[in-house]
């Protein structure tokens, strides 16, 4: 059984990060940073590649420990967490990983019903093909249902491992570089889904990106991380109308005028 029970007050933050620090042999990649994620919110933390984005997000989800700081979500601070209890925990987020990690030797139906049977026991084969065909619908490729990987694009896989994650009904999402490797329109339409999703299952997203219009498209607020500490955070016009030099320098960089 499930014991875990999220805090359910709606004004309670569902990520509290406090003085967070996380280095690798001599490399500080983490210094100290703090960042809330508020419920229905949706929040784009922004860098360039290896500015410490997908630690943040590993961190966050349990798969590595911090240094020092502490890391509340759905009101557990994680380093308190046995590891039943972090399991747990996961069960409330969904995680949508960069490369969209697909069972190559399973169908879309297949890699979408997987963490399903194994968290939730006694469904009828009936209510998981149902549960699939929602959750494909909801990202436009319901007709994809026993499709192989190899035979998707990149946009399509995509949104395939972003429908695994909602099979649960997580309460947060959490987006690594969800429009790494795209076209321009398969970015737009990944986006757009992002924001569709929000809205669809009321989750809190953070959003690990180093592509600024995906961040203007999809976030409430943005972070902007840079050496390990944050910049500035705000809504998009407050962090870019800085004269910092390293906000200028990461928006030029992007090319968006």
């Amino acid at each position: 059984m499930n014991k875990f029970k999220p805090n359910s007050g709606k004004n309670e933050p569902v990520i509290v990060i406090n003085r967070l620090f996380k280095s690798f042999a001599n490399s500080k990649v983490l210094d100290g940073i703090d960042l809330e994620l508020n419920k229905g919110e949706n929040v784009a933390v922004l860098g360039r590649s290896g500015s410490g984005k997908s630690v943040l997000i590993r961190i966050i989800i349990g798969l590595l420990r911090q240094d020092k700081g502490t890391v509340r979500v759905l009101g557990k601070q994680l380093r308190q967490l046995k590891t039943k209890e972090l399991n747990a925990l996961r069960l409330h987020i969904g995680f949508s990983f960069q490369n969209s990690a697909l069972y190559d030797s399973m169908n879309v139906f297949q890699n979408i019903a997987f963490p399903l049977t194994m968290n939730v026991k006694n469904l009828s084969k009936k209510e998981v093909k149902n549960k699939v065909e929602e959750v494909l619908e909801s990202v436009g490729l319901g007709d994809k249902i026993y499709e192989m990987p190899s035979d998707l694009s990149g946009g399509q896989c995509k949104r395939i491992g972003i429908a695994r994650t909602l099979i649960l009904k997580p309460q947060i999402m959490l987006y690594d570089e969800p429009t790494s490797g795209l076209d321009p329109v398969t970015s737009a339409e990944i986006n757009e889904l992002i924001l569709n999703l929000q809205q669809q299952y009321n989750t809190s997203s953070l959003i690990i990106t180093h592509d600024l219009t995906c961040a203007k498209t999809t976030s409430n607020r943005i972070a902007l991380l840079n050496e390990g500490r944050f910049l500035k955070v705000g809504n998009f016009d407050d962090v870019f109308k800085s004269d910092n030099k390293h906000i200028k320098s990461f928006f030029d960089y992007n090319f968006i005028q």
